[in-house]
């Protein structure tokens, strides 16, 4: 019997072991050059400079405004990062040696997604304190469910957007493209995300925000789902 339940399980096993290793080789890339990361880490940061200064805080309140603006700088500044996940594979047509490997297209899409959500995590670590220290907000009592509802509404975006980044890799306006495919399959993470964002930030008690954060957990396991198994069938052997 264990032998049986072994073998039955060694194919997971393979996807999540060549998974890693995927996104090993690209966390290594990326922390050699760091180009993608700062980019990505500028734009945010400049992004809640730009809101901080247009707003007016006699007109709307920090609680009100800070929920949109977290979301919308994650969602473009994540997107720099997407497009950076197979734009790293095309130099030299190394894309094609990737799929050459004794490695499953399933185990390439999950460690292009695993380094994409740890990129966007890192963003994510230092934009949210940014915006508590510019919007002066409390996080001390909601760090943890507001940690919660970036790292679900991450997940989402993130397998997303490295499906769509691996279909407009190829074409002339990949920079285009990639935007305009992804971003209307972001609307019902972000629209959750920020509802319950903005929930917690204003008071509200953290059980109010648990059809939020189920609605999230059903994105994330629909689209993780979907992304993975269509991915196979958006690249060419």
């Amino acid at each position: 019997m264990q032998p049986l339940t072994a073998r039955r399980w060694q194919p997971v096993a393979d996807i999540l072991f060549g998974a890693w290793l995927i996104a090993r080789k690209d966390l290594a890339i990326e922390f050699r050059t760091r180009s993608a990361f700062l980019s990505a880490l500028v734009f945010a940061l400049l992004g809640l400079v730009i809101f901080y200064y247009a707003w007016d805080p006699t007109a709307v309140a920090a609680t009100d405004l800070a929920p949109g603006v977290l979301w919308v700088i994650f969602t473009f500044s994540g997107l720099l990062g997407l497009h950076r996940s197979f734009g790293v594979e095309s130099a030299d047509h190394a894309i094609d040696g990737l799929l050459a490997s004794p490695v499953s297209r399933e185990a390439i899409f999950l460690g292009k997604a695993i380094a994409n959500l740890i990129f966007v995590g890192a963003v994510q670590a230092i934009a949210i304190p940014a915006l508590a220290l510019f919007y002066n907000l409390p996080l001390g009592d909601v760090a943890a469910p507001l940690v919660a509802i970036a790292i679900l509404a991450a997940i989402g975006l993130v397998a997303v957007g490295t499906l769509f980044s691996a279909m407009a890799v190829n074409t002339r306006l990949a920079e285009l493209l990639l935007p305009m495919l992804a971003l209307p399959f972001f609307v019902p993470i972000v629209i959750a995300a920020s509802q319950a964002t903005s929930k917690l930030l204003s008071g509200r008690p953290v059980v109010e925000i648990g059809a939020w954060l189920k609605l999230l957990l059903a994105f994330d396991i629909v689209f993780v789902t979907a992304c993975t198994l269509a991915y196979p069938f958006t690249v060419e052997d």
